[in-house]
């Protein structure tokens, strides 16, 4: 096993700073489309590719072109600022997550490490010698799932169109009725495989590439675009995160779920 070929994507959503130097790591211009000639991260607007759809799927433009045109034994997605870690907070965090109770974040915050600190927690970033190891005793890599105070079907109402996931319901019942069950079973719960991140080996991550996409292709055949603007204009991304996670439930994998490290100070500066 020693021998695979690991390709983490790191995807940016506009030119900015690359914290690892990790050789398995690729930043990758996520909706790139032709544009930022001068930019150094290799963008998503070669090859096959849905680049100029990038409004509606964030990182998913990026996804999508990683699954066309690269290949490798084990296949990961992360983003510019979020790395799975595999590694204990230091104290001082430890400290500081259980003040997250005192003042309601603790749900918001449940797996995440916000730190400013990069040259501390670059470290700390999974590499190829965990992932390994982790992939010895499990079949895929996720982040711990966010926990939601309401089921997913009652956030997803709150904050979106709940027409949204009965139309993914709808699509699943003619496409794929053997995943209505996982699809209940996330939507009554109040777990979710949030930011479209993952690690798997190559067969399962083509697997899962096809059914996810063709799933997303045909949800936005079936809406109006033209109908979503500003934060919910992102909306093929919030969809993602609910079939991910039905997918997931489906497998039965046994998941390898890790913390992820969010560098907040990168949010602002790029």
């Amino acid at each position: 096993m020693d021998n695979q070929e690991i390709k983490i994507f790191s995807f940016h959503y506009k030119p900015g700073p690359v914290v690892t130097n990790d050789p398995i790591y690729i930043p990758v211009f996520s909706g790139k489309n032709n544009e930022h000639e001068s930019c150094q991260i290799i963008g998503d607007d070669t090859g096959e590719n849905i680049s100029s759809r990038n409004n509606y799927y964030s990182e998913l433009t990026g996804i999508y072109w990683v699954w066309k045109n690269q290949h490798a034994d084990i296949i990961g997605s992360c983003h510019y600022r979020r790395f799975f870690t595999n590694k204990k907070e230091p104290i001082s965090y430890q400290i500081k997550r259980l003040l997250y109770y005192l003042v309601g974040l603790h749900r918001k915050r449940f797996g995440l490490i916000y730190t400013s600190n990069v040259k501390l927690f670059e470290r700390k970033i999974l590499n190829r010698t965990e992932i390994l190891e982790i992939l010895e005793t499990y079949d895929a890599i996720f982040p711990q799932r966010r926990k939601f105070r309401y089921s997913v079907r009652e956030h997803y109402r709150r904050y979106h169109d709940l027409r949204e996931l009965e139309l993914i319901e709808e699509i699943l019942r003619e496409k794929c009725p053997e995943y209505l069950p996982a699809f209940e079973l996330v939507m009554n719960g109040n777990r979710l495989y949030a930011n479209n991140m993952f690690i798997l080996r190559k067969p399962d991550y083509n697997r899962f590439m096809e059914w996810w996409f063709e799933i997303l292709f045909e949800f936005e055949n079936r809406i109006n675009k033209a109908d979503y603007q500003g934060y919910q204009q992102r909306i093929m991304g919030f969809i993602a995160e609910r079939l991910l996670t039905i997918w997931v439930y489906h497998q039965n994998f046994k998941v390898k779920e890790l913390q992820v490290i969010y560098f907040k100070k990168l949010k602002k500066d790029n």
